[in-house]
C-alpha cells in the first residue's frame, strides 16, 4: 500500500519505519530467547549427564560415596578443563541456584507428611542433630590447629 498524500505520505513512511524497526526487534529478541532456552537445555542436559555417571560409577564399582556428589566432582573438572563448558552451564547453575529454596518443598511436605515419626523420635533426632553438630565443629576446629602448626602460623596479628 502506497500513500501519495501529501501530508498523509511522510507519515505513512515514518510509521513503515517504526512498524519495520519493531517487527525486526521482536525477530531479533525471539531468536535470543531461543538461544538462551537451546543453551540452557544444553547445560542441564550435561549437568545431569554428569550425575547418571557418578550413580553408574558408584554402582559399577561399589563405592560408598553418592553418585549425584561424584557426579558434581565429574562436572567441577569437566568445567575446570573447558572453560566452553564452564560458560555453558554457569547461567542456568546461577538460575537453579537463585531458586533453590523451590526444592525444599517436597522435603517439607515429607516432614509434615511424617510429622507422627518425628514426634516419637524427636528426642533421638535432636540429640543426633545437635551431636553430631558439635562433633563437625569440634573437628573442624581440630583440624584447623593441626594445620596451623604444621605451616608453623603462631595465630598472631602480624603472622
Amino acid at each position: 500500500m502506497v500513500c501519495h498524500h501529501a501530508v498523509l505520505g511522510p507519515l505513512c513512511a515514518a510509521v513503515k519505519r517504526v512498524t519495520l524497526s519493531f517487527h525486526l526487534r521482536i525477530w531479533a529478541y525471539r531468536d535470543t530467547l531461543h538461544n538462551k532456552a537451546k543453551a540452557m537445555i544444553h547445560a542441564l542436559t550435561l549437568i545431569l549427564a554428569c550425575q547418571l555417571a557418578g550413580e553408574a560409577m558408584t554402582r559399577l564399582f561399589g563405592w560408598p560415596a553418592p553418585g549425584p556428589v561424584l557426579g558434581m566432582a565429574l562436572l567441577f573438572a569437566l568445567m575446570l578443563s573447558s572453560g566452553r563448558i564452564a560458560e555453558l552451564v554457569t547461567p542456568t547453575g546461577t538460575g537453579i541456584l537463585r531458586h533453590l529454596s523451590l526444592l525444599f518443598v517436597p522435603a517439607g511436605v515429607g516432614v509434615i507428611g511424617h510429622l507422627q515419626q518425628l514426634g516419637a523420635n524427636g528426642l533421638g533426632l535432636a540429640l543426633a542433630l545437635i551431636g553430631s553438630t558439635v562433633l563437625a565443629l569440634a573437628m573442624g576446629a581440630g583440624a584447623f590447629v593441626v594445620v596451623a602448626r604444621l605451616t608453623g602460623d603462631k595465630g598472631g596479628p602480624d603472622a
